[in-house]
C-alpha cells in the first residue's frame, strides 16, 4: 500500500497492491484493514484515492469514522 500524509489528521490511500502469489489471499483486505485501524488508533481520517479501498470502504459503512 501506498499512501501520502497531508497533515496530522489526513492521509490519502493511494494505492494498494498484492504480489501475484498473494492474490486471493485476502492480503490487500489486511492492509486496507490495518490501515483503518491505525487510523482509529493514531486520530487520523483516511482519503481513499485508491479504488480498491474505496470500493472496500462502500462495503463497510461502519469504517465512516475513519474516512474523510
Amino acid at each position: 500500500m501506498t499512501f501520502t500524509r497531508h497533515g496530522p489528521d489526513r492521509v490519502s490511500a493511494d494505492h494498494t497492491g498484492a504480489p501475484e502469489a498473494l492474490r486471493g489471499t485476502g492480503a490487500a483486505a489486511a492492509l486496507v484493514d490495518a490501515m483503518v485501524a491505525d487510523a482509529r488508533k493514531s486520530g487520523f481520517r483516511i482519503v481513499p484515492r485508491c479504488s480498491y479501498v474505496a470500493a472496500r470502504f462502500a462495503r463497510h459503512p461502519e469504517w465512516a469514522d475513519a474516512f474523510a
